[in-house]
């Protein structure tokens, strides 16, 4: 019996991720390297790629700071109370009970064009909604809590004894961060990180949202594929589907790298 379970866990395994992978891969060398090489450098291609890229490293930028800082502060700070912290945790896991379509549609009805917010902002000639940053606050609002999910269970387990003798022989906030708790939380930042940017990558409904998927404006990867397997392009969304897969099996390999580097320290 317990063979049959382990045999049957393969074949979901198989079925769920192998076989799509293998499907996206065939599909992309369907016209062989030279309809491959077509698909990735189209001008909507290359710049969907482009705007993917800008976003997983601002979002990334970003989330890592405020997260790490979150994260200590939920975990750490006197002067933050007990109903306060658990409003604030409630607040941080939002993303995960929401679905990432209301969220973009969410920050579309407070800062769209037709709103005083976003009419303001676009008076000021910075558009939100439509445009770049927009994608990016859609992006920040799925990946927020992942860092600070990292992060928490390791302050958590670690406590705060070192820190408070850090502090009690005379040494500086900063200091005391770097030289006692970073060490302490680099490999959960590291996690976080490589989960950041999986999911930056991979995101589509909130985008696609907030974007108006525009060709040659605010276009990303994921809602690229969705337009040409919309217009019967396939080969071309498979494409660039390799690309995206290719990037999530490196991080995979990058976390598992991570995995064996903090078991050796």
């Amino acid at each position: 019996m317990r063979r049959t379970w382990i045999w049957l866990t393969y074949l979901v395994f198989a079925l769920l991720l192998i076989a799509p992978l293998v499907k996206i891969v065939l599909g992309a060398w369907e016209n062989g390297m030279q309809g491959l090489i077509d698909g990735l450098t189209r001008p909507e291609a290359l710049h969907a790629l482009m705007m993917t890229g800008i976003i997983v490293v601002v979002v990334t930028a970003i989330n890592t700071g405020f997260g790490v800082m979150l994260a200590l502060y939920l975990v750490r700070a006197q002067w933050i109370g007990p109903r306060m912290k658990r409003l604030l945790n409630s607040i941080v896991d939002l993303p995960f009970a929401v679905s990432p379509v209301i969220g973009g549609l969410m920050i579309v009805l407070l800062l769209g064009p037709q709103t005083v917010i976003g009419a303001l902002f676009e008076d000021a000639g910075f558009k939100i909604v439509y445009a770049l940053p927009g994608m990016i606050l859609a992006t920040l609002f799925v990946t927020f809590p992942i860092m600070v999910r990292e992060v928490m269970p390791v302050l958590q387990e670690i406590g705060a004894q070192q820190e408070e003798a850090a502090s009690t022989l005379g040494a500086y906030s900063w200091y005391t961060f770097w030289k006692v708790t970073w060490p302490s939380i680099r490999w959960g930042v590291v996690y976080g990180v490589v989960l950041t940017v999986a999911r930056s990558l991979g995101e589509f409904g909130a985008v696609l949202v907030v974007s108006g998927n525009i060709m040659n404006k605010t276009q990303t990867a994921t809602t690229l594929v969705y337009q040409d397997v919309e217009n019967f392009n396939v080969v071309a969304a498979n494409g660039i589907a390799l690309v995206l897969a290719a990037f999530s099996v490196g991080l995979l390999l990058l976390m598992e790298w991570a995995k064996k580097r903090k078991e050796v320290h």
